[in-house]
């Protein structure tokens, strides 16, 4: 199969296209054909290093894609050969920027004919990671204040979405290009981090979903009203310690797992939430939407096209 691997770690150069071992299923798991496969901010963490140490190589990146069942392993019931499926690596197991995965049954769900391979693959980590943080860790109710920082990415839009659907007051982050954008998602509030000081902006806040680290992510605590409390997935395994005692700070444990690919759709045909803007790459390309990632100056999601 092809696929985009490193031998080392560095910067988008030291990606490399070419062939690998064709995946064979094990006991409960399937091999799938991918069609396309998300690009995620995580994806160029690792690459260059700073994010968790890489011992096997090659090393294949990709944590979400899309494609069909091409074929089963032992114990596997209910997606047979030919079946289009959209799925989230577990977090120790990249490999989808390749035309094959294996990957266990519990980490794909069916994908509708509704949404093609493209739009499934971007929405898939994102939707994850937008549904635990905003869902299950943060736990928004109705008319609660939220602040989204990033909410052009693609957690930040899919989160605006969903904080609206449960009833929340949405503000967010973002560069003035992107402000339309996101008032058209549902934002209520667009802070434009170039010219405006967030914490002069909102205060008193129930919630914040940090997905930007650094300097944003401790400045966060300090708009959140005595009992708030904040998420965060930028900064790496645990979330910063909290510069006030009176707030919470909590690091969303995102399970990848059939049910909660299955919310996404529910969501997406519900409309509660919308397909992102996706910019598209072969997959030879990688390293052109690495440096775009890498950036950080992008709306929507990146994604690869595998199978043209």
């Amino acid at each position: 199969m092809k696929a985009i691997y490193f031998m080392q770690t560095g910067s988008p150069e030291v990606l490399q296209y070419g062939d690998l071992p064709d995946p064979e299923p094990a006991v409960g798991e399937i091999v799938v054909d991918i069609h396309a496969a998300s690009v995620n901010g995580v994806d160029w963490k690792i690459r260059n290093g700073q994010y968790k140490e890489i011992t096997r190589f090659p090393y294949v990146l990709g944590r979400d894609f899309s494609g069909v069942v091409a074929a089963v392993g032992e114990g596997v019931k209910g997606l047979p050969i030919g079946t289009p499926v959209f799925g989230v690596c577990e977090t120790a197991n990249d490999g989808a920027y390749a035309e094959k995965i294996a990957i266990s049954a519990s980490n794909v769900a069916r994908k509708p004919d509704t949404v093609s391979h493209l739009e499934a693959a971007a929405l898939a980590l994102t939707g994850i990671t937008a549904i635990v943080s905003i869902e299950h860790t943060l736990n928004v109710q109705p008319s609660e204040h939220i602040l989204i920082h990033g909410g052009a990415g693609g957690v930040g839009s899919f989160a605006i979405q969903l904080a609206r659907h449960l009833g929340a007051k949405v503000a967010t982050t973002s560069s003035a290009a992107n402000h339309e954008y996101l008032l058209s998602l549902g934002a209520h509030k667009v802070i434009d981090y170039n010219t405006q000081d967030f914490t002069h902006c909102v205060s008193d806040y129930d919630a914040v979903l940090d997905t930007i680290g650094g300097e944003v992510a401790v400045r966060s605590f300090s708009v959140l009203r005595s009992g708030g409390r904040a998420a965060f997935i930028a900064s790496g395994p645990k979330a910063p310690l909290p510069t006030r005692t009176d707030v919470q700070a909590l690091r969303p444990q995102v399970n990848r797992d059939s049910a909660h690919l299955e919310r996404i759709m529910k969501l997406l045909q519900s409309k509660a939430v919308q397909i992102p803007e996706i910019t598209t790459f072969a997959l030879e390309d990688a390293a052109k939407a690495h440096y775009l990632s890498e950036s950080r100056h992008l709306r929507g999601k990146l994604v690869l096209m595998v199978r043209h």
